[in-house]
């Protein structure tokens, strides 16, 4: 007797779109509670603290990241403040030099891209703001940040 077998077809998903989401990386030397009132009080938003990412490094140990979110439903934008490091631990290894993530998820316009870099940088506790392009940057973490 022959099995009837399908055959596995492997249908592609895209798990995350990078069409709508800024990736900025922030040079501070302020706390994350700090910089995150700094960020609302200058962008008008209202960031609050929320679980934390975790992650297992490849010793096996846990990593905890602090997250701050804010989801504004009139625009459909989110905002989160993702800290770099954990202890001597990266979230972006290849980003070294960056103390936390500023991830922005919107639907609007491209002005959106250059309004949000420009709030960031006239903050007064970012020393420095790089726009990351998640197109060329290759680190196994950053399907934690893009979802």
């Amino acid at each position: 007797m022959i099995k009837n077998i399908q055959k596995i077809k492997r249908i592609p998903l895209n798990v995350g779109s990078a069409d709508n989401l800024l990736l900025c990386g922030i040079v501070s030397a302020e706390p994350d509670y700090k910089l995150s009132l700094a960020l609302n009080k200058k962008m008008g938003i209202s960031l609050k603290n929320k679980s934390p990412l975790n992650l297992i490094d490849e010793s096996g140990n846990e990593l905890s990241f602090s997250r701050f979110s804010f989801a504004n439903h009139s625009d459909d934008t989110v905002y989160n403040l993702i800290s770099n490091r954990s202890e001597k631990q990266f979230l972006l290894k290849k980003l070294k030099n960056i103390d936390y993530i500023f991830q922005v998820q919107y639907t609007g316009s491209d002005n959106t891209i250059s309004k949000v870099t420009m709030l960031l940088r006239e903050t007064e506790a970012v020393n420095a703001v790089f726009v990351i392009d998640t197109a060329t940057l290759n680190d196994k973490n950053l399907p934690y940040i893009i979802h």
